[in-house]
């Protein structure tokens, strides 16, 4: 018995395995008939022609293949000119829709509408194969699994609004954030800091309000109307800090009155110490970040959902803590806690940036790999499994944009996150950008189908690419994995187009040597008919076939 692990991870037996109930009679009965019903259509298939065959003179089939040819050869080449042209023009069209259903869709329309309305009634099972519909034949409980694997969660080294995101929106003209991903923060912020709207204060009623607020200037009016209320409004002046703060030293400094007005709110408390720890990385106080991060840890470990390691890592890397880096990883890097881009990849920095100085593709395939050297490499393709999307970013094969609010573990906007933060570290290790452009690659020759098994880790989940989008900018393009081979429907309606335009065009150009061509094509086409009616003639009894010919 073939055994899988469910996504709980516990075993389950596969489907190819033995099944402990026989099935009954209805089911033995159904599974032959759906065997024999491909013989049986053959069969019939054979019946027909054979009556069609014994039957040609009462039909007159042969006067009316005559009168067609006759009908043919009348025509003029302009006709089958006009023919193979409308023919060229019309799966052209089809050409064109297909490309652009594939591209918004992920899959071809023809091979939709093929499996979902013709495969039922040939008796298959119905399935998708589109990757941006993800229908499950397994009913409620597989889609709960893929709601489960496309969670989506807070980016740990989110941006400020006023301080980054709007400057950079001031110089290029363009959003970086996403409406779905803005709502998302507002959905946070009134959960975090709104937690019993039973006992809303007035301001608070105001700051509910402002974080539902669309435009940044309505929201940023919200805040002070809740400050006239009460001047130790915190929520109101953490979102003054994050949207109108127009540079980091303005944002801190509303971080700590803030501070001031948080109280004991626990939530309140935690959100504005991490941001001022960010705010102090961010103005080159590194130690000082850093303590106040392993403080906040101390303080609230129960709050490990919350990732203030990954903020840790990120400073200690700055200051090239490679030591304490450890030490935070042999914490975290474990196998009961769940994984990240972040701590994936910045282990793979430790084992490589070891090897990468003297490392040389040359001598490693002339000698073999070091022990240490094979870890590296392990490390690294443990890392590219958990996300593919991250060595285009990091051996800048792919333009960085700036990470979004939120993000999918395993998924683009992870990828553009770490890679955002976590680029310098990569070129500060000599040789460790080098060792990944070797090496990254090598990690798809060990997972044989990347969406039905893994290596390492779960199967890669596919629903990555529909949550990215929503994530991501429309002006980036989104990296896919695994990447979609083109439908068949596609490369047919291609070909079909290529080749009637290029019958068309000859046609045109040489109409009496195309139609000798085309005679020559069909005779040989007809041969091996006219052969099986030759044989079928003398193999029967004349007799026989003038009785069926009297019918």
């Amino acid at each position: 018995m073939i055994l899988m692990f469910t996504a709980d991870g516990r075993k389950m037996a596969d489907s190819s395995g033995i099944n402990p109930q026989s099935p009954g009679f209805a089911e033995k009965l159904k599974s032959w008939l759906c065997w024999s019903w491909t013989y049986i259509c053959a069969l019939w298939f054979a019946m027909v022609l054979t009556m069609v065959y014994a039957l040609r003179s009462p039909l007159k089939l042969q006067e009316t293949v005559n009168a067609a040819s006759v009908f043919l050869n009348t025509l003029t080449p302009k006709f089958y000119v006009a023919l193979t042209g409308t023919s060229s023009l019309i799966s052209g069209l089809i050409l064109i829709f297909e490309w652009w259903y594939f591209r918004k869709y992920g899959t071809s329309f023809i091979e939709q509408v093929s499996v979902s309305h013709l495969r039922p009634l040939l008796g298959g099972v119905e399935n998708s194969s589109s990757a941006g519909l993800f229908s499950s034949v397994n009913g409620d409980a597989e889609q709960r699994s893929n709601v489960a694997e496309c969670k989506v969660w807070r980016n740990p080294l989110n941006l400020f609004r006023g301080a980054e995101y709007s400057r950079y929106t001031w110089v290029t003209g363009k959003e970086p954030l996403t409406y779905y991903d803005m709502n998302l923060s507002a959905q946070d912020h009134q959960t975090f800091f709104l937690g019993d709207t039973q006992q809303l204060r007035p301001e608070d009623a105001v700051m509910q309000k402002a974080w539902r607020e669309r435009n940044p200037q309505a929201r940023i009016r919200a805040a002070y109307q809740a400050i006239e209320l009460n001047r130790e409004c915190a929520a109101a002046y953490v979102l003054l800090a994050e949207e109108e703060a127009t540079t980091i030293a303005e944002a801190e400094r509303l971080f700590k009155q803030a501070l001031k007005s948080a109280g004991k709110d626990t939530n309140l408390l935690v959100y504005i110490r991490r941001r001022l720890a960010m705010c102090a990385r961010k103005l080159g106080r590194i130690k000082e970040a850093i303590k106040m991060m392993r403080d906040l840890m101390k303080e609230f470990p129960l709050l490990g959902m919350l990732n203030i390691h990954e903020n840790l890592l990120e400073a200690l890397l700055e200051l090239q803590a490679y030591a304490d880096v450890q030490a935070v990883l042999a914490k975290y890097d474990d196998i009961s806690l769940p994984k990240s881009a972040t701590i994936c990849y910045t282990s793979a920095l430790l084992k490589a940036r070891a090897v990468s100085d003297k490392f040389s593709p040359e001598t490693a395939s002339r000698r073999g790999l070091s022990t240490a050297e094979m870890n590296a490499v392990e490390a690294i393709h443990r890392a590219v499994e958990f996300n593919p999307h991250v060595p285009k970013y990091l051996l800048e094969m792919k333009s960085l944009i700036l990470p979004p609010e939120h993000i999918l573990k395993r998924g683009d906007s992870e990828a553009v996150a770490y890679a955002f933060f976590h680029l310098q570290h990569w070129k500060r290790a000599e040789g460790a950008l080098n060792l990944l452009h070797c090496t990254w690659e090598g990690t798809f020759r060990i997972i044989p189908y990347p969406l039905e098994k893994g290596h390492l880790f779960y199967p890669y989940p596919g629903c990555t690419e529909t949550a990215d989008r929503e994530l991501l900018p429309s002006f980036h393009e989104v990296s896919v994995y695994p990447k979609k081979e083109l439908p068949f429907f596609i490369l047919f309606t291609a070909g079909l187009c290529s080749f009637c335009a290029m019958l068309a065009m000859l046609t045109h150009q040489f109409p009496e040597l195309m139609g000798v061509f085309v005679k020559a094509f069909f005779s040989t086409l007809c041969a091996p008919l006219g052969f099986f009616a030759d044989k079928m003639e003398s193999f029967m009894p004349s007799c026989l076939w003038h009785q069926l010919t009297n019918v």
